[in-house]
């Protein structure tokens, strides 16, 4: 048992039994947590949040009958309340919005990260959570208190370590969460769930969010955003060597479905207003990295890392801060600095960094690469 979440919530509990509501996907993963509450003698509600991905005119279906049936299953098993919340409009309103806007503009989305904030730990909230002492999930991450502030922290598992879509929460949702699965490998989960006989022990992860899962992602950018025939053209030469279908097809740092001979070529830059693709061919362009990131505005969770008064991060208030960072979800981290500068923020990298896009976020954490400060979306990179 995770000694962190069970020492806090022993921490806040003032000797009443907690009210803790369990994010349920029918998953291996959730269904873990569950059971390691049950174990640790506490009697969670579950929740299965439904929402699906048909649009109006049903171009999408999304079936979660198979992950309602697990979560079914798991309540059964331990005798645990369940219900399904139907958030499907606010789904579509806030995240599936989100994703089709940033694609027309040419921004490279992160909607799993938007759905966490907006969605599971946002508008869920709203609805029910608000009801409870305590909100957890089956996310591999956990949380710490330092000098009496609860931080996001990393997991033991890199591999599957997803503080990096849970970076842009706000201290008060970190404040009530709570990660069962916080000092546990994928491995060691599964083996869990196999030793207590869950339904969903040897089902398979699910990938990505619903609708990246379901459908062709071109499918369902083109059904919203159509096509719109343009140039391709060599980054190093400005020769025209290819056309596409439109820029939102394409991000930054994509290598496959180009329709180019004698490459590889890399996408290293997008010119929006002219319906531009820009290339490089080889196995490593150097056009494909940079150094420089910069950000608009940062999203810190529990403490800003420039507060002189903070207590951790940056204790003596330096204009530069060392820290660690992820643009994407990889078990990597990079080691950078960074500063406010020109009403924004810069983070400089000791390495260079592949295939920075515009619309990403970067996340920071500490040196050690063990607390999770929060995150900003990337304005442009060099």
């Amino acid at each position: 048992m995770n000694a962190t979440w069970s020492e806090l919530i022993q921490s806040k509990s003032n000797g009443n039994p907690p009210k803790i509501a369990v994010l349920a996907s029918g998953g291996v993963d959730s269904s873990v947590a569950v059971h390691l509450l049950v174990e640790a003698g506490f009697r969670p509600d579950l929740f299965y949040i439904k929402i699906g991905m048909e649009d109006e005119e049903g171009f999408i279906d999304c079936p979660a009958e198979e992950d309602m049936e697990m979560v079914t299953l798991l309540a059964r098993k331990y005798d645990l309340s369940y219900q399904v919340i139907d958030l499907h409009k606010e789904y579509w309103d806030r995240v599936v919005s989100y994703t089709i806007e940033s694609v027309r503009k040419g921004l490279t989305p992160n909607p799993d990260m938007m759905c966490n904030k907006l969605i599971k730990f946002g508008v869920f909230e709203e609805r029910v959570g608000h009801l409870y002492d305590y909100i957890a999930t089956g996310h591999y991450a956990s949380t710490v208190r330092v000098n009496g502030k609860t931080f996001l922290a990393t997991a033991p598992d890199p591999i599957k370590d997803q503080t990096d879509f849970l970076a842009q929460i706000n201290f008060k949702q970190i404040s009530k969460l709570l990660f069962p699965l916080g000092d546990l490998t994928k491995q060691q989960v599964r083996t869990v769930a196999q030793e207590v006989k869950l339904a969903n022990a040897h089902r398979k992860d699910s990938q990505g969010i619903c609708f990246l899962g379901k459908i062709n992602y071109n499918d369902f950018i083109e059904r919203y955003l159509g096509k719109k025939p343009g140039r391709i053209i060599e980054y190093e030469t400005g020769k025209t060597i290819g056309t596409h279908q439109g820029f939102w097809f394409h991000t930054i740092g994509q290598r496959k479905g180009l329709g180019l001979s004698g490459g590889p070529w890399f996408v290293v830059k997008k010119d929006c207003k002219r319906n531009i693709i820009l290339v490089s061919r080889g196995y490593d362009p150097l056009t494909q990295y940079g150094t420089e990131i910069w950000v608009e505005k940062m999203d810190f969770i529990t403490e800003d890392l420039f507060d002189p008064n903070g207590s951790v991060g940056n204790p003596k208030g330096a204009d530069i801060v060392p820290i660690t960072l992820k643009i994407r979800h990889t078990p990597e981290f990079i080691r950078a600095t960074i500063e406010r500068k020109g009403g924004g923020f810069l983070i400089s990298s000791e390495t260079p960094i592949q295939g920075i896009a515009p619309g990403q976020y970067a996340v920071v954490y500490d040196t050690n690469s063990r607390l999770c400060f929060g995150s900003g979306m990337i304005i442009n990179g060099k």
